[in-house]
């Protein structure tokens, strides 16, 4: 087949020139399977190369982030932003700090976020960034100082029109405050150029809540369209974090059996049903406890289990909502046997690639993170237009709004993503409508 020969070579130009980048080269290889055929079927998407330009960063900045801690020691950390494609409007995607962060994370990030943002319908553009600074165990100064050395070299290539960060792994609320007022102070301008922040300066209502809400509001549609409900299905989630936590508090709100949490260290399993109040009481004091998993298994919120992921665990519905690769091939077979019948990623690529072949192989519902997650982001679009304006909207209003969204991605993927049968590949849905508006905006643009 023409299209296959042409995958093989935009593919194999990647991996020869980007050989040691393995996250990369899988969010590319995943992506390509769907869109090379639509390119190829489009005449002005070839004669304008823009598979080829769509992987290709428009601009990757590195710097050296040299700082001194509180203890007047110098320390020194890596920082980088992958600016990758700005055809939709200005770069937008997160910060992350995090020891493990390196290019080819960050690029794997930023190629997903182009995609992701054009599903939202909103004008943004892909990007990310961060530092493989680690802030745990740090004191507040610690990370303000290191924020404010960041900023320093960052600020000179971000701004409200060309390039809005926001948080991520490690990079909350308090995160965003020193970054911004840094930012702030060095520029002597007040505008919209990180979202997350407070609501004293700028910040809106919702945004905490938004990825975690929007992949139930995401999960409600796909029952919706299977004539089902989320009320009574037994839930998996994934993680102990911001998305995680609020996930399983909305679920809840909807008659779901929320059963597991999860972080690096364990799993925390409750067979009858995570509650509405253990679960908010996790969203007040995660961020200032060590292990809040194994808090609330001590007050008896759960049983606490080392070393263990939620995979094993029978469930209707499963939310992989911690980290990239968490989810694999095993655990994919372990959930089908199971009786899984829905994965709807919560994380960026939680899923291997093996694990999401089996899935969609089984043809049980699959739903990758950039249609599932993207709330978060649809979110900090909205942050950016209510700074645009200087106002603040009610939360009750940006709540109908990120239904809203996440409703309309679904039908984009449903309608890109039918195959034979009732069967939908939510996957090739969301990456084929993504390209669509990307590839679109390419060509009217001229190279």
């Amino acid at each position: 087949m023409a299209h296959q020969s042409n995958f093989d070579e935009i593919y194999s130009f990647l991996k020869e020139k980007f050989e040691g980048e393995s996250e990369y080269l899988q969010a590319v290889h995943e992506v390509l399977e769907d869109i090379v055929p639509i390119s190829n079927a489009h005449d002005d998407y070839k004669a304008f190369d823009i598979v080829r330009r769509i992987c290709l960063p428009e601009r990757v900045i590195y710097f050296t982030v040299s700082w001194m801690n509180s203890k007047g020691e110098i320390e020194v950390n890596q920082g980088w932003r992958v600016q990758h494609n700005s055809a939709m409007g200005p770069y937008k995607g997160g910060l992350r700090f995090h020891p493990t962060v390196n290019l080819s994370v960050l690029k794997f990030l930023a190629f997903e976020q182009c995609f992701k943002n054009a599903l939202t319908g909103l004008p943004m553009g892909g990007g990310k960034g961060g530092s493989d600074f680690n802030p745990k165990g740090r004191t507040d100064r610690d990370i303000m100082l290191f924020c404010q050395s960041f900023m320093r070299e960052l600020q000179r290539h971000i701004g409200a029109n060309t390039d809005v960060p926001a948080g991520d792994i490690n990079v909350g609320a308090r995160e965003i405050g020193y970054l911004y007022g840094e930012y702030r102070r060095l520029n002597n301008r007040f505008e919209g150029v990180l979202t997350g922040k407070g609501l004293e300066f700028g910040g809106s209502y919702v945004r905490t809540e938004a990825t975690g809400f929007g992949l139930i509001y995401f999960l409600e549609a796909v029952c919706k369209h299977q004539d089902t409900y989320i009320d009574g299905k037994t839930i998996a989630v994934s993680g102990a974090g911001n998305v995680a936590l609020h996930a399983a508090l909305k679920a809840t709100e909807k008659g779901g059996k929320v059963v597991t949490l999860s972080n690096s260290r364990g799993l925390l399993h409750n067979e009858k049903g995570l509650n509405h109040t253990a679960i908010k009481w996790a969203i007040e004091n995660h961020a200032s406890r060590n292990n809040i998993l194994k808090d609330m298994a001590e007050n008896d919120m759960g049983d606490w289990i080392d070393n263990k992921k939620p995979w094993h665990i029978a469930c209707d519905v499963a939310l992989p909502c911690a980290t990239q690769n968490e989810l694999t091939e095993d655990d994919a077979r372990a959930l089908l046997d199971n009786g899984c019948s829905m994965v709807l990623e919560g994380a960026n690529m939680p899923c291997t690639n093996k694990a999401q072949a089996l899935f969609i192989e089984e043809k049980i519902t699959y739903v990758p993170g950039k249609a599932s997650n993207a709330g978060g982001v649809a979110l900090s679009g909205l942050e950016m237009g209510q700074n645009a304006m200087f106002n603040q909207r009610e939360a009750d209003v940006l709540d109908e709004q990120l239904y809203s969204i996440m409703t309309s991605i679904h039908e984009r993927c449903v309608s890109e993503g039918k195959t034979e049968g009732d069967f939908i590949n939510y996957m090739k849905g969301a990456n084929i409508a993504a390209f669509r508006r990307l590839a679109d905006a390419m060509v009217a643009q001229g190279v």
